[in-house]
């Protein structure tokens, strides 16, 4: 674990508390994100919670984690998505003439992602490997996708298989990967391929990039959102009578 970067911690999370910027080191370092979605998530799934502690830096992709760290820690962060991650990191590649490797989707959402990182970033050296689309990987399809990427050997490593398998992954074969910067980014990788439209940045300023979200995709978000929201409210409540509790004794 890096112990230098800037984090403050929230429910046993070391939460960044920093810029892009400081996230570029000289070591390995594996980056995921956490929401509301992937907190409450965590609590039913210890590999999961795992994970996203054993993090070199894990990003507030979420207006309530945000929230919560400010109620709870007293601690202005600021929200930084997982596209915000990626169009980071390509702009950096591209200065350097870098490469990088996309590790999930389909063939056809992998061209395509491909064809525009050449449009954008045409310095930039693109690769990529679509797994098998289920639940669980066999050891053989875990063989041939470290292959694909040692193959390579790419300076970053771009994983969109949806959480919370794709940090499961990537914390397990973090140290089998030769790659300097690991990366968990989810649905970064169909709003990149333009598969699904990702909400204008009006409503990303707003903090309502989830609200926008819901309304587009309602039998798809409804859970995260209105199920698991209420269940992450609680959570910050309970915390913050323990807190006010445990300094008046």
């Amino acid at each position: 674990m890096i112990k230098f970067i800037s984090k403050v911690s929230l429910f046993n999370y070391s939460i960044y508390n920093g810029n892009l910027m400081d996230c570029i080191t000289s070591e390995k370092i594996l980056i995921n994100t956490i929401n509301q979605y992937s907190f409450c998530i965590a609590q039913e799934d210890e590999a999961f919670k795992k994970a996203l502690q054993g993090s070199d830096v894990l990003l507030p992709d979420g207006m309530a984690i945000v929230l919560a760290t400010r109620l709870l820690t007293h601690t202005k962060i600021k929200k930084i998505a997982g596209a915000q991650l990626h169009d980071f990191l390509l702009s950096k590649l591209n200065e350097t003439g870098g490469s990088c490797f996309y590790l999930g989707a389909s063939e056809a959402t992998l061209a395509k992602i491909t064809a525009k990182v050449n449009r954008e970033f045409s310095k930039v050296k693109v690769y990529s490997y679509s797994p098998p689309f289920k639940a669980v990987f066999t050891e053989n399809d875990n063989q041939n996708m470290l292959a694909a990427v040692n193959a390579v050997t790419p300076e970053v490593l771009f994983i969109g298989m949806t959480a919370p398998k794709q940090e499961k992954w990537a914390f397990q074969h973090k140290d089998l990967l030769h790659v300097k910067t690991i990366c968990s980014i989810g649905a970064v990788f169909d709003f990149y391929a333009g598969t699904v439209k990702r909400p204008s940045p009006f409503w990303v300023a707003l903090g309502l990039e989830w609200f926008i979200r819901l309304l587009n995709e309602p039998k798809r978000m409804w859970k995260r959102y209105l199920y698991y929201g209420p269940f992450f409210i609680r959570y910050v409540i309970w915390e913050k009578f323990r807190i006010v509790f445990k300094k008046q004794k």
